[in-house]
């Protein structure tokens, strides 16, 4: 039996709805673009979304919008994938990379241990669909020692008064934390719709812009509208109208836009999103109550009260196995067939990393997370019988090993 790992889920519905946008005549960003958007607002409770090419532009993009320069810092997860930095690398910010807890997301008490007065924001990472810890976060950035140290530069890091936090939910789409959804947790949260997530656009992502008063969040996102078509005063959809020709370039912006074309992928897939959102769960579940009862097994977090995963990932940990042994459970798991996969290698280290001096030795949890992980396929279209082959052969490959 083969086994993929993250096919993309194409149903008639996802095929229609893309066939519409080719046969309408319009491809490019358009009122499918629009429809997502609104679509993403309302699953995500905030009132404004904008739809980019890819969450790593949406990052970038939102870093930009604040201010952030050289010699301004960002903090994230060293165990995350390499985007969450090099968003902030590209904007010329140095990234300040911490440790995190072992259910893989980011360590509250070591964001604090790494605030400076350069620090401009916190980008916290939903690891496999699991939520941070948001309260302890966002309490984190408001106390009065913290905002002591913020030394604002330019109109919104003075309107806004601390320190961005900006949530990396490109794995948490669906997800639930203290009874709401991801999005709506911190001043922006920013989804992936990558090929393999759990609502993908082939490519694209999505800016969620949750900003308190005094700003205005419907102003913030024609701002970013406008910057993510290279300034551009009008967008292609309206000046291709008859007599609307005319535009202007008000901003040295990005080429940042969604197509329709993509955005159709997600439209279709977004309206039957709580059902494929089951579906990953159903899987989910399986694999917990066959793993709980290996002792070698290290089930990852799902639930908690009023909290809940989007079921993205399935990150088993082998206990007390070295880096070297789960690459070899990892080899004889793909002899059966089944594809496997491991999220992530820290970005200590990757080369550009380990070239700008930093240390997987500095980050012991990360590297213990990492050197045990193994990702199991986890999505919608996964039958009963590919469960259990998975499961067994898992299982079997695991022991083979370790024994």
């Amino acid at each position: 039996m083969k086994i993929p790992f993250s096919p993309p889920y194409i149903n008639e519905a996802v095929e229609q709805e893309v066939l519409s946008a080719l046969r309408s005549g319009w491809i490019t960003t358009g009122p499918k673009t629009k429809a997502l958007e609104e679509a993403v607002a309302a699953y995500s409770n905030v009132s404004n979304v904008l739809c980019v090419n890819s969450a790593t532009s949406a990052m970038m993009l939102v870093l930009h919008w604040y201010g952030l320069t050289r010699g301004d810092e960002v903090i994230v997860p060293a165990y995350t994938y390499c985007a969450t930095a090099l968003a902030a690398m590209h904007i010329g910010a140095k990234v300040v990379m911490v440790d995190v807890n072992e259910d893989f997301n980011i360590s509250v008490e070591k964001i604090e241990a790494a605030i400076t007065e350069k620090t401009k924001a916190i980008v916290p990472v939903d690891f496999a669909g699991w939520p941070c810890d948001y309260n302890a976060i966002n309490a984190l950035v408001n106390q009065p020692h913290i905002k002591s140290k913020f030394i604002a530069k330019g109109e919104q890091q003075q309107k806004l008064g601390r320190i961005l936090v900006m949530s990396d939910a490109a794995h948490s789409f669906g997800a639930v934390y203290n009874n709401k959804p991801t999005g709506c947790l911190t001043d922006i949260s920013v989804f992936s719709f990558h090929a393999v997530k759990n609502l993908t656009t082939a490519e694209g992502g999505a800016i969620c812009i949750n900003l308190p008063e005094p700003f205005d969040n419907a102003a913030v996102y024609k701002t970013l509208r406008l910057w993510s078509l290279n300034g551009q005063n009008k967008d292609a959809l309206t000046k291709s109208q008859a007599g609307g020709w005319k535009y202007d370039i008000v901003y040295p912006g990005f080429k940042m836009n969604m197509p329709d074309v993509c955005a159709a992928i997600g439209l279709a897939q977004i309206r039957e999103y709580n059902s494929l959102l089951a579906e990953r769960k159903r899987v989910f579940d399986f694999y917990g109550e066959v793993f709980e009862k290996q002792s070698w097994a290290w089930l990852p977090p799902y639930t908690k009260e009023n909290t809940s995963s989007s079921y993205h990932l399935y990150p088993l940990r082998i206990k007390n196995i070295s880096e070297q042994q789960r690459d070899a459970i990892i080899d004889t798991i793909a002899a059966t067939g089944v594809a496997v996969n491991v999220h992530f290698i820290p970005m200590p280290m990757l080369t550009v990393f380990k070239s700008a001096g930093y240390h997987i030795e500095d980050y012991p949890q990360a590297y213990k997370n990492y050197s045990c992980e193994i990702s199991l396929p986890i999505y919608p279209q996964l039958t009963l019988e590919q469960c259990q082959y998975i499961t067994d052969n898992v299982i079997a490959s695991v022991l083979s090993i370790i024994q």
